[in-house]
C-alpha cells in the first residue's frame, strides 16, 4: 500500500529536521520564535527567507519521496506482480485449479512461460505514477492536517496526543482519497499492463489509454474507483495512526534508540497493519478494474457489495486474501528501500545550489 510511503517520508523529515540538514523546512516554532525576538526589518527579511526555504523543502521532499517511492516499487515489483496475479486468478479460473496454487508455482510458470523480465510487467506505469501521487498526497496531508488544527482549534494543544491522533488518522484518510481519485487512471492501466500474460492486448501506457477509452468509454478508466475510495482512506488512515502511537509508545519506554531504527519498524508494522485490514477491498478493487478487458464478458455485474458475495460463495473466505502473503513479503524491504533512498536523496539534494 503507498500508505507506508507517506508515513516513512514524515518519519524520515522529523529526523532530518531533528539533525538540522541544511535545507530543511523551518518549522512553525522556528518561525515564531524569530517572530518574537527580532526587529520588524529583520523579521521581515527573514520570513521571506524562510517561506523561500520552505518551498524549496517542499520541492526536494516531492523530489526525493517520488524518486524513493519510484525506486522502490521497482526493486519489489515481482513480489507486487504475482500480488496482482493471485487477487485476479478466480476471475476466469476454476476453484479446483485454485487450491493447486502456490507463490513458488505462480513464479516457476511466469519465468518459463513470459520470462523473468515479465516481473515488471506494468513497473512502468508505476513509476509514472508515483510523483504525481506523492505529491498530490503530501500536498493534501499538510493542506488538511493544517485545516483541521485551524477549524477545530488544535494549534495551540500540541501536546495533547489524542488530538494529534485524530488530526493525522482524518488528514490522512482524505489525503489518500484525494490522491488515489486524481492518479486513478495510472493506477487502472497499471492493474491491466500487470495482468497480461502471453496474449498481449495493450501493447502500452499509451495504447491502454486509447483502447479503453474507445472500447469502454472514458468513465472505463475509473471502474473500481468506489473499492478504491473505500479502501485507501482507512489504509492510510491506519497507516498513519497506527504509525504515530507505535513511534510514541516506543519513544516513551526508549527514548534513546536509533531514531531510523524506530522509522522502519513502526511504518514496517503500520504497513502490515493497513494491509491486512484492507486488503479484500484491494482485491475486490483490482478485479473491477478487469472487467471487460480485452472485450471479454463481465463476471461482476451486481456492484461492489455483490462482488464480495459473489467471491465468498465462489471461493469462501479465503478468497478475499487470494495473495495476501507475497504482499506481506514487499512490505519491510519497500519501507526499508523507500527511507533509505529518501533520506540519502534529501541529504544530497540539500546541497544542491538552489540560485
Amino acid at each position: 500500500m503507498d500508505a507506508r510511503v507517506g508515513v516513512v517520508v514524515e518519519g524520515g523529515q522529523r529526523a532530518l529536521n531533528s539533525a538540522a540538514v541544511h535545507g530543511s523546512v523551518v518549522d512553525a516554532g522556528a518561525r515564531k520564535f524569530l517572530q518574537q525576538h527580532s526587529c520588524s526589518n529583520s523579521n521581515n527579511k527573514r520570513q521571506s527567507f524562510n517561506s523561500q526555504q520552505a518551498q524549496i523543502g517542499t520541492v526536494q521532499q516531492l523530489l526525493a519521496g517520488g524518486i524513493a517511492g519510484a525506486f522502490s516499487k521497482t526493486c519489489t515489483a515481482p513480489l507486487a506482480r504475482l500480488t496482482i496475479l493471485f487477487q485476479v486468478q478466480g476471475m476466469h479460473s476454476d476453484v479446483t485449479a485454485l487450491a493447486k496454487a502456490s507463490l513458488w508455482h505462480e513464479a516457476t510458470r511466469v519465468i518459463n512461460e513470459e520470462g523473468f523480465r515479465a516481473f515488471w510487467k506494468g513497473n512502468l506505469v508505476t513509476i509514472v505514477h508515483r510523483l504525481p501521487y506523492s505529491s498530490v498526497n503530501f500536498y493534501a496531508y499538510e493542506r488538511y492536517k493544517s485545516f483541521l488544527q485551524s477549524v477545530f482549534g488544535l494549534e495551540k494543544q500540541r501536546g495533547n496526543v489524542t488530538s494529534d491522533l485524530a488530526v493525522h488518522f482524518v488528514a490522512g484518510g482524505l489525503a489518500g482519497i484525494t490522491a488515489a481519485s486524481a492518479t486513478y487512471p495510472l493506477d487502472l492501466v497499471r492493474t491491466r499492463l500487470a495482468t497480461q500474460r502471453n496474449t498481449i492486448y495493450y501493447r502500452g501506457i499509451w495504447h491502454a489509454f486509447n483502447t479503453i477509452c474507445r472500447e469502454e468509454g472514458f468513465l472505463g478508466l475509473y471502474k473500481g474507483l468506489g473499492a478504491t475510495l473505500l479502501g485507501v482512506g482507512p489504509s492510510i488512515a491506519i497507516s498513519f495512526s497506527v504509525y504515530e502511537s507505535l513511534r510514541s509508545f516506543w519513544r516513551s519506554k526508549r527514548p534513546n534508540d536509533s531514531t531510523i531504527a524506530v522509522s522502519l519498524a513502526c511504518g514496517s508494522l503500520s504497513g502490515i497493519a493497513a494491509s491486512t485490514a484492507t486488503f479484500p477491498l484491494d482485491l475486490v478493487r483490482r478485479r473491477m478494474q478487469l472487467e471487460g478487458a480485452g472485450g471479454r464478458a463481465r463476471v461482476y455485474t451486481t456492484g461492489l457489495f455483490g462482488t464480495f458475495g459473489h467471491i465468498i460463495r465462489q471461493e469462501g473466505l479465503r478468497g478475499l486474501y487470494r495473495g495476501i502473503l507475497p504482499e506481506y513479503y514487499k512490505v519491510v524491504p519497500s519501507v526499508g528501500i523507500v527511507f533509505m533512498t529518501y533520506e540519502t536523496l534529501k541529504m544530497l539534494l540539500s546541497h544542491v545550489p538552489t540560485s
